[in-house]
Parts: structure tokens; sequence; C-alpha cells
């Protein structure tokens, strides 16, 4: 089975480096933010790339004020390999993770946690400096 974030009905088991963001747009917990005129959902691709920073803790919408984890242990997801680097996702797949490493020039390549089982990861996205596939 293929690795599978399912975008919604993921669990913050655990949260360390509590901070509290206003959204410029909805997300839902458990979705990589990143800052671009405003705290947002993460995506990789060039051209619209967000870098992950947080983990969100719960889910709200545009204006809103939610916690956000600096590092989170998340389950939900489904397909996972134990040991396995993710990424911020690329494509249409705003705030979510993927064990695929972005490769187009340019896409934000940067590890921002591991997997822990088939459906736990060990997040922290804003731990590595910055990088892009070239």
């Amino acid at each position: 089975m293929a690795f599978s974030d399912p975008g919604k009905g993921r669990i913050i088991e655990q949260g360390e480096g509590l901070v509290k963001v206003t959204l410029a747009e909805a997300c839902k917990a458990g979705d990589i933010l990143g800052y671009s005129s405003g705290w947002k959902r993460a995506l990789a691709t060039v051209g619209t790339a967000i870098q992950g920073r947080l983990v969100a803790g719960e889910d709200g919408t545009g204006s809103d004020v939610v916690t956000a984890y600096r590092r989170a242990v998340v389950s939900g997801y489904t397909g996972g390999t134990a040991g396995n680097p993710v990424y911020v996702a690329e494509g249409t797949d705003n705030g979510k993770i993927t064990e695929t490493k972005p490769t187009t020039s340019g896409d934000c390549d940067t590890i921002i946690g591991y997997m822990v089982s088939a459906t736990v990861a060990a997040l922290e996205p804003g731990s590595r400096a910055d990088s892009t596939a070239s």
C-alpha cells in the first residue's frame, strides 16, 4: 500500500513547543504550516512554495488563532514505512506530508520528520535548513 496523508482525521499524539498563530487560511489538525503573508498550509511546489515551519494542533479557518507545535507526533496516515523521511507535499496537497522527495527544480525538499510506523509520523518541520531540489 502506498503512503497516504488523508488531510483530515489526523490525531496529535504529542506536541512540544506550543505557540499560538493567526491563520491566513483554513487548516486541519496535523497540517504543516508555513509563513507567506500569514500562516498558511505549507506546499513544496516551486512558484507557490511555502516551507514548513509548524504543525497545526487544531482545525481553524482564516483569521482564527490556533495552537501549533514546533514538534509533534501525528497519527492517522496509512501505508507509511517506519524510518522513512517525510517532506511537505507538492501539487495541490497544501499542508500534507509525503514520503516521496520532491525532485522538480525549485521545489522544497527539506526533510520535516520521519515515519515511526505505517500510521504515525514524528514531525519537526522547522528543524533543518531550507533546501530545494536542483
